[in-house]
């Protein structure tokens, strides 16, 4: 998080700065979409090639606000530095404010001190909705992405909750599930590559190949030693993977499950083929 740093929202008003996010085909809040000109609609912004840098704040009278900069770099510094512990002061140029929108598009836990309590602008300030965090209370698209998200940074943690032993590709009949018990595969619910949900989602990724999707729908992040992180999304699911390991999926039909996907002779492949259309961070 950052401190409370000023940055021009308006033109005759500042900004005490909680935090900051990326925009961008590579980097976005996954809560807000399944690829990037989606989460660019939710915000109304044109998919800018560049992408954006989303600066989070109060103004003096406790409001929230979302300002809206070009300067892609300059937000990419700020977040590393905050991310390392250090002091950074960011303050874009006025010139580089594309819009102020009243709200935030996130959740956001803290607030600048010395001012009113966070709250939107009334309506005698702005004309237009304030922006607000997805629903995330109940399962859904937003949840579902959040999830994808969270395994994605945990990696580690969720990977060492799998036997490998436990796969039996391509027919495999056990697949650790729900916190590393095991469930025998019935034909109806079990996470193989036989499962239709899991079925559906190779399927649409495989489709990707062959037609891109949408910018963002695919992006490919670092990993330990030469492997990629792939995030991968559609209708109705998310999946995160290693290019050199298995892949995790999620499915909007299956609230809170996690499924674990094997290698087997299918996925290292898509995983391949996918890695090399995918968008990468700068």
């Amino acid at each position: 998080m950052a401190g409370t740093d000023e940055v021009v929202a308006t033109a005759d008003d500042a900004l005490y700065v909680l935090t900051a996010v990326l925009l961008t085909p590579a980097q976005f809040p996954g809560v807000l979409g399944d690829d990037y000109p989606e989460a660019c609609a939710a915000l109304d912004l044109a998919p800018r090639a560049d992408g954006y840098g989303l600066v989070l704040g109060q103004d003096g009278d406790g409001s929230r606000w979302t300002v809206v900069i070009d300067d892609v770099s300059l937000v990419a510094v700020a977040i590393a530095s905050w991310d390392c512990g250090m002091e950074y002061e960011l303050s874009p140029d006025e010139r580089s404010v594309v819009a102020a929108l009243p709200g935030w598009p996130l959740a956001v836990a803290v607030a600048a001190p010395n001012v009113p309590a966070p709250h939107d602008p009334g309506p005698e300030v702005t004309d237009r909705p304030p922006l607000a965090p997805p629903d995330t209370t109940s399962w859904g698209p937003a949840q579902r992405r959040l999830g994808a998200d969270e395994i994605a940074l945990q990696w580690a943690v969720w990977r060492g909750q799998i036997d490998d032993a436990s796969f039996r590709v391509p027919d495999g009949s056990t697949v650790p599930r729900d916190g590393g018990k095991d469930r025998r595969e019935d034909g109806a619910d079990a996470p193989s590559p036989g499962h239709p949900g899991i079925r559906r989602v190779l399927a649409e990724a495989h489709a990707y190949v062959d037609t891109p999707p949408p910018l963002g729908r695919v992006r490919s992040s670092f990993a330990p030693g030469n492997a990629r992180t792939l995030r991968v999304d559609g209708p109705g699911w998310s999946m995160v993977a290693r290019t050199d390991d298995m892949a995790f999926v999620l499915l909007d039909e299956k609230p809170g499950e996690v499924l674990p996907l094997g290698r087997g002779p299918e996925l290292p492949g898509l995983l391949e083929a996918l890695d090399k259309l995918a968008v990468r961070p700068m």
